[in-house]
């Protein structure tokens, strides 16, 4: 077996101090003891990870609407039948709650014969019904209200669970009806996510319709940190070229339990397609070791590895009707949740994704890239279970290198960037919270924040870290604060949304990758300036540059972490032991803390660090070369953009932007300046 290769990651340490899987005297989890406060919200989104308790949060807010704010009834829709049974009766009041959670077995309809089309009737029937709770699948949902419309709903709470499954997309028929009710206003609305990101360019709601929901933000950090076993969890990516089997072992260890997902079979990391699905399996089975039949009771591959240990492997890529039904009925087995060693590695190629538990799972590993920032997060999701005695967990991509020589390198090179990309957002999920703060003479330590070994000093920003709510408190100077309550709502809970849409943008991405005469603040001003305006259209100018800064900082506050504890290792792997370390290291290194800086540093320049140790120079020069070519030039919207900073410079330094400065920000200006000067003659002189 080959050795286990460093790959190019980030890692986050957790508190475990218990307090994600302690109950209140309600029968509470944290998380839904904070869902539960914003009980009495008509519209109410929940983001919170996998294995957070989202489904019983929804049971005691749902008892609630029913038992003392005048809804009727609640549907549930869910986008598979087996996420359904997450809604089976529940008697709450054994743990302290004023009611029980009862489902009548013939309103699950996930549990019912025949398929979406044909349940419409029952959803009919429920309706006009004095039972109170129906469980059905999205599909069901939607054919449903194409039927009866949607004022049959009128007066009940419409639950949507996996809610990143809806786009506002106009091809979104769920999204579109979604936006119906909304615009009746006359049902209550709880979407439900563990990852409200979608891969493609559709939102999951329009700007204005996603205002009108209170966010319920439990985050990955407040979740893990409150685990009792799980104390690391390990991000990464690794390159590998030729035929993926041969590679694999450098980043599978056998001794984990481990989820491999191996490539969409259209991908150009299969290596044959669906023809060639079971060959992959077979050519990962070889890997691991010899083969040694197949256990009767269960189905899973016996396969004895080089150190002589028998472990078992769950193929549920084979799709033959005498063989898949038998692994899957062995992993619904009860053993699966009490028994760490009922199996050791599953592979898989569309399943054990959204809403697949086994706690035991150590390390998530996909072959091929995910165009779905939505369906890593569910990956990822797979290894984040706390279970005794697991201690570590990580995901990795397994990503194949850019080939100049193929035809398809311009995709290849897309593949890595939302690779990338990927890696990006999960940094900032997987961090704690950062309160963002203007420096004033008047501030003052906030308490409870420890601000380092020196305490606090008031003559620079300083960066507090208060471990039991696992925030940092972060004071910029010069940082704008947001006016509007749609603007701190987003500065306060939903800046990975505004960073997931930078970091999928492949102009901004290819250019901070591989753009030698990038100036960053094109990137961190202007290119990020226009995205957030396009995402939130309503939001004044002046709120809409206090975003910009807060993600800016957030961002690139991480990338400046990551650089603290990887300068001078070689081997940044082994010694980057906590990218939370690295913010405290940074916070204590940095001299003063200012916007003007923070947007002058290139949010994907640590990125490309970690890129050019896991790449050959051969791919990097392809990548540099598809991505150079796409070049774009100065846009009259851009100019304009650059123009309103250079007049801020003028205001703030008493003259223009100097054409000829040393400075290639006040260079761009200048440019930016003498462009729409020329347009402007132009268009004069006909």
């Amino acid at each position: 077996m080959n050795k286990e290769k460093n790959i190019p990651t980030i890692t986050v340490n957790y508190n475990n101090n218990g307090s994600s899987i302690t109950s209140n005297e309600l029968g509470m989890r944290a998380m839904q003891e904070l869902a539960y406060e914003k009980r009495g919200e008509q519209y109410l989104l929940i983001k919170s990870p996998p294995a957070s308790g989202k489904s019983r949060a929804l049971m005691f807010i749902a008892l609630d609407k029913l038992n003392n704010q005048d809804i009727k009834q609640v549907i549930i829709a869910v986008p598979e039948k087996s996420i359904g049974s997450s809604f089976n009766n529940e008697s709450l009041s054994n743990y302290g709650f004023y009611y029980d959670w009862e489902v009548t077995p013939k309103w699950n309809l996930c549990n019912s014969p025949g398929e979406d089309g044909g349940k419409v009737k029952s959803v009919k029937a429920f309706l006009e019904s004095t039972d109170k709770v129906l469980v059905c699948t999205h599909a069901t949902l939607r054919f449903a209200v194409e039927r009866f419309g949607i004022d049959v709903f009128d007066n009940r709470l419409i639950a949507i669970d996996e809610f990143h499954h809806v786009s506002a997309s106009e091809d979104n028929v769920l999204g579109s009806q979604l936006k119906d009710f909304i615009e009746r206003d006359k049902v209550h609305i709880v979407a439900m996510t563990g990852s409200y990101f979608r891969g493609d360019a559709n939102p999951v709601l329009m700007p204005d319709d996603e205002l009108k929901f209170v966010p319920v933000t439990y985050t990955y950090y407040e979740q893990l940190s409150g685990y009792e076993y799980l104390k690391t969890l390990n991000i990464g990516y690794y390159f590998y070229s030729g035929a993926y089997t041969d590679d694999i072992t450098k980043v599978l260890n056998p001794e984990e339990k481990t989820i491999i997902h191996i490539p969409n079979v259209n991908s150009r990391e299969s290596i044959g397609g669906t023809r060639f699905k079971q060959q992959e399996v077979d050519n990962i089975l070889n890997e691991l070791g010899e083969w040694q039949g197949i256990e009767e009771s269960t189905g899973f591959n016996l396969i004895k590895t080089n150190s002589g240990k028998i472990i078992k492997v769950a193929n549920l890529v084979d799709d033959d009707p005498s063989k898949r039904p038998i692994v899957q009925a062995a992993l619904r087995m009860s053993e699966i949740k009490s028994n760490r060693d009922h199996v050791d590695i599953i592979i898989a190629l569309g399943m054990a994704k959204e809403g697949f538990d086994w706690i035991w799972c150590e390390h998530a590993l996909t072959i091929g890239y995910r165009s779905s920032l939505t369906e890593i997060v569910q990956i990822i999701g797979r290894a984040t279970r706390d279970a005794p005695n697991k201690t570590h967990a990580r995901f990795t991509n397994l990503i194949a290198e850019v080939d100049a020589t193929e035809d398809s390198v311009t995709d290849a090179v897309n593949d890595t960037l939302k690779a990338i990309s990927a890696s990006l957002l999960m940094e900032q999920v997987l961090i704690p919270k950062m309160n963002f703060t203007p420096k004033n003479p008047q501030n003052n330590p906030e308490d409870g924040y420890d601000y380092g070994e020196g305490g606090y000093d008031p003559n620079k920003e300083n960066v507090g870290w208060n471990e039991e709510k696992g925030e940092y408190q972060v004071e910029i100077k010069g940082l704008a604060m947001p006016e509007g309550e749609d603007a701190k709502r987003i500065c306060k809970e939903d800046l990975s949304e505004v960073i997931a849409a930078f970091a999928q943008d492949k102009e901004a991405i290819g250019r901070g990758l591989f753009d030698e005469e990038l100036v960053p603040q094109e990137l961190t001003q202007v290119r990020l300036g226009k995205i957030i305006k396009e995402k939130y259209p309503e939001i004044d100018d002046e709120d809409i540059e206090a975003i910009r800064q807060h993600a800016v900082a957030a961002l690139n506050i991480t990338q400046m972490a990551k650089q603290a504890i990887n300068t001078g290792n070689e081997d940044n792997i082994k010694t980057n032991t906590s990218l939370i370390d690295g913010i405290r290291k940074f916070a204590l290194d940095v001299r003063h803390l200012d916007v003007d800086w923070i947007d002058s540093i290139n949010p994907f320049s640590e990125a490309y660090s970690i890129l050019s140790k896991s790449m050959n120079e051969k791919s990097l020069k392809a990548m540099a070369e598809v991505i150079s070519a796409k070049k774009p030039n100065m846009s009259i919207e851009d100019a304009r953009i650059l123009a309103r900073r250079a007049l801020k410079f003028k205001n703030e330094r008493g003259r223009l932007p100097d054409i000829k400065s040393a400075d290639p920000y006040e260079q761009k200006m200048a440019q930016a300046i003498a462009y729409l000067a020329r347009k402007k003659s132009e268009e004069q002189n006909g």
